[in-house]
Parts: structure tokens; sequence; C-alpha cells
């Protein structure tokens, strides 16, 4: 782990108050309904028409997040990247909310799901590793929309905790060249990290249909 990067994460205040006032906006979902679809809205980042959901409220303010506070290009982030997944004839299609690339080289995901994060753990860090053909992608975020953790894939570690914890643009200029972005090509390794993947996201696939339809069509 970079040694500057906990203190630099524990003690960056910078967006303190987006954090209450997202927490105090989202109080009044109800995420065990976050299936219902209300109509249409468009996309932060790209302009596409997307359902209308709880969730999907959630992760365009996470988008905004990461532009308007935390200083990235919108051409930076990569929304909707999906990992498909097929054992015992379980197709599952795993979805990455957000994904930062930083001179070029995906630094972090950033994965949203309602309730307990540290459920989330192993299949963000699964996804970081297989994500990107070329090297495993060295950070991921798990959030609720209300907590937040970082977490680095080679040890699979807790680093920091925290909405405040998100690397913003000028931690990330220094993170993507302090990591290595080292292959991640043992066969063995990437099946094991597919296999976590088609575990633990096949209950929170939200494409019902259209995910099974539509997974030989989609990359890795």
């Amino acid at each position: 782990m970079p040694k500057q990067l906990r203190p630099v994460c524990l003690a960056s205040l910078s967006h303190f108050r987006w954090s209450v006032s997202f927490l105090s906006g989202m109080s009044m979902i109800d995420t065990s309904g976050h299936h219902i679809v209300y109509g249409e809205l468009q996309d932060y980042l790209t302009g596409e028409v997307l359902p209308d959901t709880d969730d999907e409220r959630i992760r365009q303010q996470l988008a905004r997040l990461l532009v308007e506070q935390l200083g990235y290009g919108k051409d930076e982030l990569e929304p909707r990247l999906t990992i498909n997944s097929c054992f015992n004839n379980n197709r599952v299609q795993t979805l990455i909310e957000l994904t930062a690339r930083v001179n070029g080289r995906r630094l972090f995901i950033l994965r949203y799901g309602p309730g307990s994060l540290v459920t989330r753990e192993k299949a963000a860090i699964a996804a970081a590793r297989i994500l990107e053909p070329e090297y495993r992608i060295p950070l991921a975020v798990v959030t609720n929309g209300r907590d937040a953790e970082l977490l680095e894939t080679a040890r699979g570690k807790v680093l920091a905790t925290g909405m405040a914890c998100i690397p913003d643009r000028l931690q990330a200029e220094t993170l993507v060249q302090e990591y290595v972005f080292e292959p991640f090509a043992d066969p063995g390794k990437r099946d094991q990290a597919l296999r976590i993947l088609n575990v633990f996201d096949q209950e929170v696939c939200c494409f019902g249909s259209t995910c099974l339809k539509d997974a030989n069509e989609q990359q890795t």
C-alpha cells in the first residue's frame, strides 16, 4: 500500500459536506423496492436514456460526486462495464457502475449496492482483477451511497473507509504512478474470480431476461 494513502484518505474532509447532504437526501429511499421503475432518466455521463429506479438515481449521484466534487473529467469515467460468467448453467452478468481511468490506465472500479459493504468486498475485488484483460486494476471502491470502503485488489485488503476515502483526481494522479499495473493472467486465478462473481452477483443482477439474452454479446 502506498505510504501516503491512508493519511490522505482519512484526513481528507473535502467532501464531508457532500456526504452529509447525500445521506440526508437518500434517507427517504426504500432500498427494498429498488427494482421499481418510475420512468426514464438521462445518464449524467453519456446522455443515454436509462430506466429511472432508486438504485439508478444513486448511481447518477455517485457519478456527479466524482465529477463535480472530486474533479474527474467525464471522459475519465466509464459507466456500466460488464463481466459475464457462466457455471453450471448459471449465467450472471456483473455490472461495474463506474471505472476511473487516469492517464490511460484504469485505476479503480466503483461498485454500488444497498446494504452491507462487507458482503460486497470479494465480488468487487474479483471484478477489478479481471475486468481489464491487460492488468489487474489495483483499487476497488464499494459503496451503498452512505458509506464506502477502498480496497486494494492485490491483497484483498480494506485500505480506508468512509465516503472521503474515494480518491479525488489529485490523489489519483499520485496513485496511478505508485501502483504496479501487473498482469492477472493465470487461468486458474481468473477462473476463481469469475466463479466468485457468478455466486455473489446472481442475486443483484438488475437486468432480468436482458442479462441472459445479451450475455454472449458483451465483452468481459
